[in-house]
């Protein structure tokens, strides 16, 4: 089971900080490691770059599918590019270049897209990015990845530099709570146990992470012993621990901030479905687009909270039976 830091939590960061200090770091160790901005560097927080590497960080102005293609010749070119905009405008502006382009050229090109899910805020409906999974994962070639804090996604970001071949990482505007360490392991591709449980196993990505840790210390104190799985990576998906959680626990709920339709929850059950099915709820959002509002308004009007993991996992409970 992977060490956590204690869910008394004292520190909060954005996912998207834990991506600029990872291609910070990498930029230092490795000098074919470049970025590509369109026009959102600060926000992105590829700004850490200017200082000292400004000749290795190129700014394209509010243009993503061109950021798509100059990072596509780059990594022809050798480098390892890291291309960054908010998720709502890659993929969502630039779906063909990611297609024919990235995935199916098979290139080296990393896709860090920030500002994904409901808890973008204030900024509305137009930049709340739900349905990014859903586009990326169905990509051939294309590794998909969603760090739960920001210790994870710079984790995430390193590890992505080492493989070959599209990476697409989401990363979340608002300040979320850190609950792993560095100690933490991180392995592309292998879900991580947070707790361990025999009544049910609630999987979750991103965010949902703390939110479905909340409801298993919930549910602990009601008699029901849930187990918590991080799957950070949403593709290649770890089939092998869903299946022995379902074997185990015979109940699964999935938690993720993005659209039910297509996205995570949907994922888990395609390996369900085929391998070992079992009774199943999903939280996550239903269908609509988002709005404006506080992080923690968004979250509970659209039915995201550890409170709305609980009525699923008794919900499923009562499936099972």
């Amino acid at each position: 089971m992977a060490e956590l830091v204690n869910m008394g939590v004292s520190e909060k960061k954005a996912t998207r900080d834990g991506f600029g200090n990872g291609v910070l770091e990498l930029f230092e160790k490795n000098s074919n490691v470049v970025a590509v901005s369109a026009d959102l560097s600060e926000s992105t927080k590829l700004n850490l770059l200017s200082e000292k590497f400004s000749n290795r960080l190129f700014e394209v102005g509010v243009a993503e599918a061109n950021m798509v293609g100059i990072a596509s010749g780059l990594s022809i070119a050798g480098k390892i590019p890291f291309a960054s905009t908010f998720c709502v405008f890659c993929p969502g502006r630039c779906y063909d270049q990611l297609r024919v382009t990235v995935g199916y050229g098979n290139l080296n090109v990393k896709l860090g897209s920030t500002h994904g899910g409901i808890t973008v805020g204030a900024d509305g409906a137009s930049h709340q990015g739900l349905e990014d999974i859903a586009l990326m994962r169905v990509l051939p070639n294309f590794t998909v990845l969603v760090p739960c804090d920001a210790v994870e996604a710079k984790k995430a970001t390193i590890a992505s530099a080492k493989i070959k071949g599209p990476v697409y990482l989401r990363f979340g505007r608002d300040k979320v709570p850190v609950i792993t360490s560095e100690e933490t392991h991180f392995e592309i591709g292998k879900a991580l146990v947070f707790k361990e449980g025999s009544d049910v196993a609630i999987i979750a990505c991103g965010i949902m992470v703390y939110e479905a840790l909340a409801a298993a210390k919930k549910l602990q104190s009601e008699g029901i012993d849930a187990a918590v799985i991080n799957l950070h990576t949403i593709k290649p998906i770890d089939e092998q621990l869903i299946i022995k959680f379902a074997k185990k626990t015979g109940a699964i709920v999935t938690a993720e901030e993005h659209q039910l339709h297509g996205g995570m929850g949907s994922a888990v059950l395609e390996v369900l479905g085929q391998e070992f099915p079992v009774p199943v709820k999903m939280v996550g959002i239903k269908d609509v687009f988002g709005e404006s509002g506080s992080p923690a308004e968004l979250m509970k009007k659209y039915g995201l909270t550890s409170e709305d993991i609980v009525k699923a996992v008794k919900e499923v409970l009562e499936l099972k039976k």
